[in-house]
């Protein structure tokens, strides 16, 4: 026997809720219902993330397994993981060194930004500005001393970082190297990354 189909019953995909006057909060990033995964909070707007091109899969795969081959025993490496900056500011950096002992267990869901020590953000076209302009601002603000940024160059779409270091003294990032085809630092730690390994992926 059919069932009449009435209005109530067609449905129209996630019903969001209107924001609140003063814009969401940290706490409301994980309390709402039905998020889609990735969801970031940036200055009380919550930003939900396109599907990502394959690029940006396996760049973050490349710097993940680099900075774990080096990593001393009181860092942790770890991918698109919510870092809280203040109460309006939720982002997911596409990887994170931290400290270790800000790993409380296997069901944390955030960390906190006095425990980053590297932020890695990998371009995309639909967050271009936000991982340009608006985050590096932010993370800076809120005291990480390390960024990188990834972009995809040239023909053969090959990753190029911009590493940036937090100048006590203003506040703010200045670029200390431009990498191409190969990556290695001194600080957080020793990291060596062989950029054109992004091939054998």
């Amino acid at each position: 026997m059919g069932g009449t189909m009435t209005a109530e019953s067609v449905e129209h995909g996630p019903c969001w809720p209107m924001p609140p006057p003063d814009g969401y909060t940290v706490d409301d990033l994980f309390t709402l219902p039905d998020l889609p995964p990735h969801t970031e909070l940036i200055d009380g707007s919550l930003v939900f993330v396109s599907p990502q091109r394959d690029f940006h899969t396996i760049v973050i795969d490349l710097l993940v397994s680099g900075f774990r081959r080096t990593a001393p025993a009181e860092v942790r490496v770890r991918r698109e993981m919510t870092v809280v900056l203040d109460r309006r500011n939720g982002p997911e950096p596409d990887v994170s060194i931290l400290r270790a002992e800000a790993i409380t267990g296997r069901t944390q869901t955030r960390y906190a930004a006095k425990d980053v020590l590297l932020a890695v953000e990998v371009v995309s076209p639909d967050s271009e500005s936000r991982d340009r302009d608006t985050k590096p601002h932010k993370y800076a603000a809120a005291g990480i001393p390390h960024f990188w940024l990834v972009d995809m160059a040239g023909e053969d779409g090959h990753p190029v970082v911009q590493v940036y270091e937090r100048g006590d003294a203003t506040g703010t990032y200045t670029l200390t190297g431009i990498h191409h085809e190969h990556v290695k630092v001194t600080v957080p730690y020793h990291i060596d990354i062989d950029l054109t390994a992004i091939d054998e992926l």
